[in-house]
């Protein structure tokens, strides 16, 4: 990667990987395996920032499914995001690099508030940026929050790290016969209702001419690998 396609990209993590094979939190064989090719490709050169789910400690929806309030539910899982984000962030500086974690709900004993001056301030100097506490209000997804963040931090990508190498039809672990897309537009991702991420990111993302690249955490080619392309993944915008 002597010249990088893209500069500066947006990481998007789902809180259901960081369990590796356990139901419930978060594998340290697994997240340690992450750190190191963000590491590796932020040393390539490339400014990282990352946004992480919370589906590996709790989620909101099922609060509101069962009667409760979705208010508390979805507040419950933007503080998931935060211990996510810390656990990623200490797993990055085990590895040498730099990381900066920031919530977009102030606790300012735990995290610095999320602001788009200092979080890019901190991607030019070389630190992995951690971007906990989802958009800091209920009724958005971490999706949603990836693709702003991504929008207001000036990437030239988001990708979408998930136990799958790209976007199919339906399920693939569930359906043998789906198909594998290797590029999608945005309205077709919205038209075919491919349940990849929530339909608000995917309109941030196209109202603002981001694109978009889905593809399996557990590659072998890691990270840097789906940025040179060697890497399978689909892309989309």
């Amino acid at each position: 990667m002597s010249e990088l396609k893209y500069t500066r990209i947006l990481l998007k993590v789902s809180g259901e990987v960081l369990a590796g094979d356990q139901n419930f939190g978060i594998e340290s064989e697994f997240i340690d395996n992450l750190a190191r090719q963000i590491a590796n490709t932020a040393r390539l050169g490339v400014q990282i920032a990352i946004v992480i789910g919370a589906g590996n400690i709790f989620r909101g929806l099922e609060v509101a499914a069962s009667g409760g309030d979705r208010v508390t539910g979805d507040q419950m899982g933007m503080l998931g995001t935060v211990i996510n984000s810390l656990a990623l962030g200490e797993a990055v500086q085990k590895q040498g690099v730099k990381a900066h974690v920031f919530s977009s709900v102030p606790m300012p004993s735990v995290a610095d508030v999320f602001t788009p001056r200092d979080a890019k301030q901190s991607l030019e100097s070389g630190k992995v940026v951690i971007c906990g506490g989802g958009t800091g209000n209920p009724f958005f997804t971490t999706d949603t929050a990836a693709a702003l963040k991504a929008i207001e931090l000036d990437c030239d990508i988001l990708l979408k790290g998930t136990k799958v190498d790209g976007v199919y039809s339906s399920d693939p672990k569930k359906n043998p016969e789906a198909s594998r897309f290797s590029s999608l537009s945005h309205e077709e991702v919205i038209l075919k209702d491919l349940k990849v991420m929530d339909t608000a990111a995917f309109a941030l993302a196209r109202d603002n001419k981001l694109p978009i690249l889905v593809y399996a955490l557990e590659s072998a080619g890691g990270l840097s690998g789906v940025l040179d392309g060697s890497v399978m993944s689909t892309r989309i915008g």
